[in-house]
């Protein structure tokens, strides 16, 4: 694997929330969204109030995948009309609350450093109130999607066994680390045909981190490739809700579970 991080700033550091999770993958198109939905349902289902914010500015559809349309967005916010707990959509179906993105802005996409620095403080402020906070990041190692992990407590990598998408995870936890050595980065291996190939996977981007970075991020879970999943997104119905007995479903809730165990 070879990583491209050369010419990726630094954030600056920043203030961490102790219940802030990222949900990172580096590479665009391993299912992040779906995963961050899906742990955020299964969190709730364990009685916490968890708040799901769409940090992937500009490319964000979680409100798609959850068939909302809600009445405020980050769009709002950001030009200043709406503070950011007011833009807060509660998504009864599974009993948590989301904060949508605006999808195709390349406003959000592009925020200066200072009012994305702003959003990052409310964003801690708002999830003083909540048990559990993910951020779904956006793809790649940029200053923005840095800016935002910054602000958790752990960062979850979610990759498969795409040789791009291990290198670009493998890219992520170097400029995470390098940012802020002590960081809780764990890996989730999405897509693998049974728990044997997951980790074997996971073997490979952990060989990568021991033998350059001199870390061993653990193995938070290993999901089942499974035909519900795209079966739900298609519906816009979380897993979790429409078919909770399937195989992916059981590997979302063991993640859930060792997650909450620390």
């Amino acid at each position: 694997m070879t990583a491209r991080t050369d010419a990726t700033p630094k954030p600056a550091a920043r203030p961490k929330g102790r219940n802030v999770i990222a949900v990172a993958s580096g590479k665009g198109g391993v299912g992040k969204t779906w995963f961050a939905i899906s742990l955020c349902h299964a969190l709730a289902l364990h009685e916490l109030k968890a708040l799901l914010f769409d940090g992937d500015l500009g490319l964000a559809n979680i409100d798609i995948q959850l068939g909302l349309m809600p009445k405020h967005d980050l769009g709002s916010v950001i030009a200043g009309r709406l503070a950011l707990r007011d833009a807060i959509t509660e998504f009864e179906d599974g009993g948590f609350d989301i904060v949508a993105g605006r999808s195709g802005s390349g406003t959000l996409a592009n925020l200066s450093t200072a009012r994305l620095q702003a959003l990052s403080d409310d964003l801690l402020q708002t999830g003083k109130s909540y048990d559990k906070v993910l951020i779904d990041l956006g793809a790649g190692v940029d200053q923005g999607v840095q800016q935002m992990t910054s602000l958790a407590n752990t960062v979850i990598v979610l990759t498969n066994g795409d040789p791009t998408a291990l290198t670009d995870a493998y890219a992520f936890i170097k400029v995470t680390h390098m940012a802020r050595p002590k960081t809780d980065i764990r890996v989730v291996v999405n897509l693998a045909k049974d728990k044997k190939e997951g980790e074997a996977i996971y073997g490979k981007l952990l060989k990568a981190c021991e033998g350059f970075l001199k870390i061993s991020p653990p193995l938070l879970g290993v999901i089942r490739a499974d035909s519900k999943v795209s079966e739900c997104i298609r519906n816009q119905t979380p897993l979790l809700t429409r078919h909770p007995n399937s195989n992916a479903a059981q590997d979302i809730e063991a993640i859930a579970t060792r997650l909450l165990e620390g």
